[in-house]
C-alpha cells in the first residue's frame, strides 16, 4: 500500500495538475507560463487565479482566521520519499500521519505532499505569491486535500470542488545563519540522487520533519483567499493560505536546487519555475483581525497623546 501511494504521490503529476497531456513548461517560449491561458485555457484563463499580489493596504481583516492545529508535524517519519517531478522538487507525505485544521478551514485536511518554486540562486526572486509587489528567493507550497476525498488529490481536482485543496505557502529568504537550517541541510543532501526526472525518487523516512523545515515562522499570521493550482491545469479548487513569516534558509542551501536538479528530459537546470502573479477579477485578501485592531488602537493612542495638550489647554 505504502509503495503504491508513493507511486501515486511523486510520480503522477495530478498531485498538483489535473491533466499529465497538456504540454506546459516554464524554461521554452513556446510553452512556459506565459502561453498558459491559451494552451490550456480551460482552467489558465479563469477568473480565479493564482498565485496573486497581496497589496497590504487592501486586506480585510478576518476574526475567523483563527491558529492552525497541526498534527504529525514534528514527526521524523512521516516525510516517504523526494523525487524531481521534471517542473519541481516533491517530497511526498504520510497523510495517515500529517493533518491541518483549524485556521477557518472547512474541515480537516490530510497532508499529501509539499513541493517548492525558486528563480536562481538566493539573490533571484523565485517565489509565486508577492506581498506589495515583493518576490522572495523561494515559496514552499504544502498540498492537503479535504478529508471527504480520503487523501486522493486526483479525486479533489476531479470534483471541481472549490475547497478540494488548502495549501500553504511559505516564503523562503536568504540568511548567513545556519543555524535554523539542520532541515534544510538534510533535505538538500538527497537533491544529487534527483538531478532529473527519470531518477528512482529517493526515500528520506526518519530524516527530518516538517517543523524543521518551518523553525522561526509564526504560523499563526497569515493571508487567506481563493485561488487556483499554479501549474496546469490550474483548476480553481485551493483555498490558500500564505504565511506572513519567511522561513530563513541559508543562501549555500537556496543555491542548490538551481544548480542541482534539472528539468525534464534536459540538461537544463531548474530555475526560475514558478508563474507569474495574476489578476485579482475582485478577490478579496483577508487576514487575522489582531493585527489590523493592533495598529488602529496605537495610531488612536498616539493621536489622542498629541492632541490632548490642546484640549485642557481649551
Amino acid at each position: 500500500m505504502i509503495i503504491l501511494l508513493l507511486c501515486v504521490v511523486l510520480l503522477c503529476p495530478t498531485v498538483y495538475s489535473s491533466d499529465a497531456s497538456v504540454e506546459w513548461c516554464y524554461h521554452e517560449p513556446r510553452c512556459d507560463s506565459t502561453t498558459w491561458s491559451k494552451n490550456v485555457h480551460d482552467y489558465c484563463s479563469g477568473t480565479r487565479q493564482s498565485p496573486i499580489n497581496i497589496v497590504t493596504s487592501n486586506i480585510m481583516a478576518n476574526s475567523k482566521l483563527t491558529p492552525f492545529n497541526f498534527t504529525g508535524f514534528d514527526d521524523n517519519s512521516t516525510f516517504f520519499s523526494i523525487g524531481n517531478t521534471g517542473d519541481s522538487v516533491v517530497v511526498s507525505l504520510d497523510g495517515d500521519k500529517m493533518t491541518v485544521e483549524g485556521g477557518d478551514l472547512p474541515s480537516k485536511y490530510t497532508s499529501v505532499q509539499f513541493h517548492l518554486h525558486w528563480g536562481n540562486g538566493s539573490s533571484v526572486n523565485g517565489s509565486e505569491h508577492t506581498v506589495d509587489g515583493k518576490r522572495y528567493p523561494m515559496e514552499l507550497h504544502i498540498v492537503n486535500v479535504h478529508s471527504k476525498y480520503n487523501g486522493n488529490a486526483k479525486a479533489a481536482i476531479d470534483a471541481k470542488d472549490p475547497n478540494g485543496l488548502a495549501v500553504l505557502g511559505f516564503f523562503v529568504e536568504g540568511s548567513s545563519v545556519t543555524s535554523k537550517s539542520k532541515g534544510w541541510e538534510i533535505l538538500t543532501s538527497f537533491l544529487p540522487n534527483i538531478t532529473n526526472s527519470s531518477v528512482t525518487t529517493t526515500d528520506i523516512i526518519n530524516t527530518t520533519t516538517m517543523n524543521s523545515l518551518l523553525e522561526g515562522v509564526d504560523r499563526t499570521k497569515y493571508y487567506r483567499y481563493q485561488g487556483s493550482l499554479t501549474t496546469p491545469r490550474c483548476n480553481e479548487i485551493v483555498i490558500w493560505t500564505v504565511f506572513k513569516d519567511p522561513i530563513k534558509v541559508n543562501h549555500d542551501l537556496i543555491q542548490l536546487f538551481s544548480t542541482t536538479v534539472q528539468f525534464k528530459g534536459t540538461s537544463t537546470k531548474m530555475a526560475n519555475n514558478f508563474r507569474g502573479v495574476q489578476n485579482m477579477n475582485g478577490r478579496i485578501v483577508t487576514s487575522q483581525v489582531a493585527s489590523a485592531a493592533s495598529s488602529t488602537v496605537i495610531a488612536l493612542t498616539f493621536y489622542i497623546l498629541a492632541i490632548l495638550p490642546f484640549i485642557c489647554w481649551l
